[in-house]
Parts: structure tokens; sequence; C-alpha cells
């Protein structure tokens, strides 16, 4: 009897030495856009704090005009991406770092255009024109995805804020240019959709514990709730401002409860989902007229959304946040 054909090992081939490197922003991470969101909402906060306190706008402005250049940098980094490979942009748009951070980009022109405000009218006007488009692309987008994946897989995730209600944060630079009508549409447009996202959040979290490191996203509920207060405020609707705040601080208390158990997992980029909803409603209790309040967050927030900041954006000038995020490659 012939013995039996000897076992041999799949040959792969030799790894390359020295190691291939990406070409520059080939592999441009969008879990880099919360973290930045976070620090454009910010200094829209510090700028309410200052003007509450009587203190200089200064440090205010600087800090605003710093994170717009960072944003205008990170935004100009996934663009060279985009335009190497177009295709990059579903790639990202299937894993849900890449998705919160793609909308977390676009939303960033709509804070740009609110920064923009006091500075060039014009400006504000076309970020906040490019930004509603985009965002309103992204989001069908985003729809396409979600309905094209197979029904066992597919959830509503808090994520879905960004994607859905993000466009209040136009109404933030709208108002006070004058278009208090787009505001008002964009408020009475988004509040419902806030309501169904928070609904179907609340049903999901009760049938299944979401696990430990996706657990931070949670705190992106906080967001919608905190713009909204913030808008209807800034458009003589103190009733429905005071209300939305009352939602807001009833999820900011709960988050704060659970915060051991949301950080159970350590850090990651997903941390960046804490700094924007922070930032956002220490600005709602300053626009609902709860400004000693607001300036005791403000504090907490200019020491916790930094250090957020900083730690994700050395990840990304490290090349370790595309990585971990699992960001296309184009």
């Amino acid at each position: 009897m012939a013995d039996p054909k000897p076992f041999r090992p799949k040959q792969f081939p030799p790894p390359e030495f020295p190691p291939r490197r990406p070409a520059l922003f080939a592999r441009m991470p969008p879990a880099v856009f919360p973290a930045i969101m976070g620090l454009l909402g910010l200094g829209l906060g510090l700028r309410r704090g200052m003007e509450y306190l009587g203190l200089p706008p200064g440090p205010a402005e600087m800090l605003l005009g710093a994170t717009l250049a960072l944003w205008a940098f990170a935004a100009f980094g996934y663009a060279v991406k985009l335009a190497r490979r177009p295709g990059v942009l579903v790639e990202d748009m299937r894993i849900l770092p890449g998705r919160a951070g793609l909308s977390a980009a676009v939303l960033g022109a709509l804070l740009s255009a609110a920064a923009l405000v006091p500075y060039s009218a014009p400006a504000a006007w076309a970020l906040l024109g490019v930004g509603l488009v985009l965002q309103a692309g992204l989001a069908g987008l985003v729809l396409r995805l979600f309905f094209t994946t197979p029904a066992e897989a597919r959830e509503i995730t808090p994520d879905w804020h960004l994607h859905f209600v993000g466009f209040i944060i136009g109404a933030l630079s709208a108002v006070p240019l004058g278009a208090d009508l787009l505001g008002r549409v964009i408020l009475f447009a988004t509040l419902p959709v806030a309501g169904a996202i928070w609904l179907a959040s609340a049903l999901q979290l009760i049938r299944r514990i979401p696990p430990a490191p996706l657990r931070p996203l949670l705190a992106i509920h906080l967001a919608p709730a905190s713009l909204l207060a913030t808008v209807a405020a800034s458009l003589g609707l103190p009733q429905l401002g005071l209300g939305l705040l009352v939602l807001a601080a009833a999820l900011f208390l709960g988050l704060l409860a659970c915060l051991r158990w949301l950080t159970q997992s350590g850090f990651s980029a997903l941390w960046g989902a804490f700094t924007f909803p922070l930032a956002a409603f220490t600005s709602a209790l300053y626009a609902n007229g709860f400004g000693a309040t607001g300036t005791i967050l403000l504090v907490a927030c200019l020491a916790i959304v930094p250090a957020i900041a900083w730690k994700v954006c050395t990840a990304w000038a490290k090349g370790s946040l595309a990585a971990k995020t699992n960001a296309a490659e184009a």
C-alpha cells in the first residue's frame, strides 16, 4: 500500500521588508471627528460662558479658531482619501466607528458655521448650506445601507441621532443669521425623529445590554435633547426649551450614575462620544437661563473634553487610530 501524500502547509509570500507604508491620508480614520466635534462644541459653550461671566471672549475665540483649523485639516485628509478611491466611503459607513465619524465630520461643518456667524455671515451661510446638503446625502446613504442589510442584522444605534437629528445643529447658525423660519422647520422636523430614536433605543436596551466597548455611544442620547433645548430657547419658545432641558438633565444624571458601567472597557476612540453631548448640555444650560449651573459644568468640560480629544488625536497622529477602528484604506 502506497504511503499517503504527505501534508504540506499552504505557502504564503514572505512579508514585505521594509513594510509598505500607506500613502498620505490613505487610511484617514473617521473616528477622529467626534472628538473634534466635541472641541467645537466646547468652544461654542465657552463663548456663552465668557459672555455670561462678563469676561473677554478671547479664549473662546482662540479655541474655536484652532479647532476649526483642525477640523478643516482632518476634513481635507478624508477628502484626499475619498478622491483616491471613492469606494472607501461605503466601506467606512459599514462599521460603527466609521459611520459615526463621518456624520461627525459633516456636523463639524455646521458647528463651524455657528462659530463663524460673528465674523462672516456669507462664510457661515456657505458652510450651513454645504453642511445641510452633505448631511442629507449621508442620512440617505445610512438608510440605503440599513435596508440592504439582512433583517436580523439591522439595529438602531445611538449614532442615528447624528445621522437624522444632527440637522438641528444647523439651526445654531440659522437663527442668529436671521433665518428663524429655517430654524423652526429644523426644530420641529427633528424633534419627533429624536423621540422615535430615543424610544427605539430604550426598547433595545431593555431587550439587550450593549457590550462594554460600545456603551460610551449611549452618551450620544444627551446631545439631541440639549441641542433642541438650545434652539427652542433661541427661537423664543421658553416652555419647550425648559421641557427639553429637563429631559436633557434627566439623561445627564442617568449617564452620570452609570459612568463606571459606561467606561467599564477602558479608554477607546469611542470615548469621543462623551465630548460633544457634554458640551452641548453646557450650552443648553446657558441658553435657558441656568448660567451658574452651566458654569460649573463648563469647568468640568474644560478638563474632560480636551483630555479625551488629545488622546484620540494622538492615536490618529501615531497611526494606531485607523487600525483600532478598522478604517478603510484607499
